[in-house]
């Protein structure tokens, strides 16, 4: 997560630092641009310039030599490790702010499921009640309902000895108009 406020200046102030000339360091972390070796400084101390390594192209082919590396005062080195520590705290501070809103968003996204749950679970209560309700309210009407049935099998057994007695008249009256032709 991003850091904002002032997190965010000194964040992008860490990252866009212009270089600093080869033989010069910036002392403080300042982008003002030095003057050249050998000239004071902004705390009015003298920047030594690197001694520089004769070039000779008519014997070396048209090749230079690397300068040597000059070790910065010790009061330089204080000044840059004091502000490389300032600025690792500044970005330490905005990756720790960006982890707790993190876990605040986290905790709030619980806190409204922990919510939406409790709504279920009050839903899901409800609903077992009614249930419970039509459970008994069947219970009730299930002797009226036994009582249906047994008169659903008594009407289709008297509806079976309707069509029997049908069958059997109409035999009986075919049998008696055969007995009156004679």
């Amino acid at each position: 997560m991003a850091a904002t406020g002032k997190e965010a200046a000194a964040m992008d102030s860490i990252s866009r630092v212009p270089p600093a000339h080869p033989t010069v360091l910036s002392l403080g972390g300042s982008s003002e641009p030095q003057g050249e070796p050998g000239e004071t400084a902004a705390e009015d101390q003298v920047v030594p310039a690197a001694p520089k390594k004769p070039t000779s192209s008519s014997s070396d082919g048209g090749v230079e030599t690397a300068e040597e590396a000059v070790e910065p005062a010790e009061s330089d080195i204080n000044e840059l490790c004091t502000d490389m520590f300032d600025k690792m705290a500044v970005f330490l501070q905005g990756e720790l702010t960006g982890t707790c809103e993190d876990y605040r968003l986290l905790e709030n996204m619980n806190k409204l499921t922990s919510l939406k749950y409790m709504e279920m679970k009050d839903i899901s209560i409800n609903i077992s009640r009614n249930l419970q309700d039509l459970n008994h309210k069947y219970a009730s009407l299930q002797p009226y309902l036994d009582q249906i049935n047994q008169i659903e099998e008594q009407v289709s057994s008297l509806e079976q000895a309707a069509y029997k007695l049908d069958t059997y008249s109409k035999k009986l009256e075919a049998k008696f108009k055969k007995l009156e032709k004679r």
